[in-house]
């Protein structure tokens, strides 16, 4: 079990399992997220970009398709 603990950096615990999740678990067209809190901030996981909403966190596309914007704004500067 790790002892650090910054909200903001990724666990070193937990590294090996988002990297993985990033390379096999990806959705077609939007990148995976996992929405996590601390009580103070909300956060995508994978991407680490904070979300500036209490709730509501994913929107829908006009295909149905539902992402997180700030999600996609990272995958998309990160190419």
């Amino acid at each position: 079990m790790c002892k650090e603990h910054n909200p903001r950096k990724i666990d070193k615990c937990m590294q090996n399992i988002i990297t993985f999740m990033k390379v096999k678990g990806g959705y077609k067209k939007y990148p995976m997220t996992i929405v996590v809190t601390n009580g103070k901030i909300i956060w995508d996981l994978i991407s680490n970009e904070i979300i500036p909403r209490k709730k509501r966190f994913y929107i829908k596309d006009k295909e149905g398709y539902y992402f997180i914007p700030e999600s996609v704004k990272f995958w998309r500067n990160s190419s």
